[in-house]
């Protein structure tokens, strides 16, 4: 099948040697943040200010979709709500009562379900 040489022979390390990446990659054996670490931090910088403008622009379309309402306005749109005033409703509740007039029932047990009477 597709066999590769791991050890070039001169001729073939000179030919490499000559091509772009042949010298990109001596380049960055010598230098290696200058040919590697530089562009990779690079692309990284560029990639974060564009996404960064990227998802601003997408939160400014949602916020347009989306109308504030102002606490009046909240209240008018329910054209059924009665007007709220704190005097009234503490008379209102006032005139509730004491609740204390209730009784406590036992509920009955299941068949088999113990008392829990000690």
């Amino acid at each position: 099948m597709l066999e590769q040489n791991k050890f070039k022979t001169k001729k073939q390390q000179q030919a490499w040697n000559k091509t772009f990446a042949g010298r990109y990659y001596n380049n960055m054996v010598k230098r290696p943040f200058l040919f590697f670490g530089l562009p990779f931090l690079t692309t990284i910088y560029v990639a974060s200010v564009y996404f960064a403008e990227f998802t601003a622009y997408r939160y400014e379309i949602q916020d347009g979709k989306v109308k504030a309402l102002s606490e009046e306005e909240a209240l008018n749109l329910d054209k059924n709500r009665r007007r709220v005033d704190m005097k009234e409703e503490f008379y209102r509740l006032q005139q509730l009562g004491k609740q204390d007039d209730w009784e406590q029932v036992r509920v009955p047990r299941m068949k088999g379900e113990s008392d829990n009477v000690f």
